[in-house]
């Protein structure tokens, strides 16, 4: 019988979490067709975070107020950085400038984490260079200009980072039901809230959006943030982050299969360098796994 370490189970759910983000990136350019982008997240987020909120709500009513203003920090944090990510994708002529600057907070977590005092070992670091390639392989298809879009783009980056190294040290004290619950309200909230400053709603579209809707809300929401939050109480922030960057590697090959989109040589260069670098994070593992063949 295999038995798991905590660090495999939590690479084995951070990597169903790329397969459950990469078919939201689907589900959301299908339900974005008929809902205005903000709009579209909030309710995506609000519906997601109250189904968890009643499974889990025995838990959430135990929550003391240290425990809430955790859970609520991040939420905070991720709904700033959906904000200034959804105002930069509307801004961008380049979206594969915008995927790669976005694609840059998972890299800047293990950097972060320094100043939460997690230290990492030697093979994540050597795993970034890899990891910036194989981005910049995927998504860099224009020339590169530093404007208003492009800054928040690093914004959206940055806060995504700390999003993340908040939930992963949240989750290592916190019930995960509860907690991921809290943090998509919070967002929902927070997106909602900037939606009716700055968008007009309306509520006529076809059937098959609401299907989409209710798709990114119960299977790349609902589901992935719970499997995400839970692989992250299982390992520090910096060992998991560069797991997530399988994603754009998950979504690029989802839309050529569901989209018919087309990928170049160059961008099958980038997932090959994103895969190594998952090896040289993990070699210890690896190397373990290899001598037991």
């Amino acid at each position: 019988m295999l038995i798991l370490s905590t660090h495999h189970k939590a690479d084995l759910l951070l990597l169903l979490t790329t397969l459950l983000a990469a078919a939201g990136w689907i589900f959301s350019r299908e339900a974005v067709q008929g809902l205005s982008p903000l709009l579209f997240m909030a309710l995506r987020f609000i519906s997601a975070g109250l189904i968890l909120a009643v499974i889990g709500w025995s838990a959430m009513r135990a929550f003391t107020p240290a425990q809430w203003k955790s859970a609520c920090l991040v939420g905070a944090f991720f709904g700033t950085a959906l904000s200034f990510w959804i105002l930069a994708l509307e801004m961008t002529t380049h979206v594969g400038v915008g995927a790669f600057l976005t694609g840059l907070g998972v890299v800047m977590v293990p950097l972060i984490s320094l100043l939460f005092g997690d230290r990492s070992g030697p093979y994540v670091y050597l795993s970034i260079p890899f990891v910036i390639a194989g981005l910049a392989c995927l998504s860099l298809d224009s020339e590169f200009h530093l404007g208003l879009a492009e800054i928040l783009f690093l914004l959206a980056a940055l806060f995504f980072s700390f999003t993340f190294i908040l939930n992963s040290r949240a989750a290592a004290r916190l019930p995960t039901l509860p907690l991921t619950a809290v943090q998509l309200l919070v967002t929902g909230l927070i997106t909602g809230i900037l939606s009716t400053l700055m968008e007009t709603w309306q509520f006529n579209q076809p059937a098959s959006i609401w299907g989409w809707l209710i798709a990114s809300a119960l299977i790349a929401t609902s589901l992935r943030f719970w499997v995400q939050t839970k692989g992250q109480s299982l390992a520090p922030p910096s060992h998991t982050s560069i797991i997530m960057t399988l994603e754009p590697v998950w979504t690029a090959l989802l839309a050529a299969l569901w989209l018919g989109e087309t990928m170049t040589l160059l961008q099958f260069s980038g997932c090959a360098l994103i895969f190594f670098a998952m090896l040289v994070n993990r070699w210890p593992a690896v190397r373990t796994w290899l001598k037991a063949l």
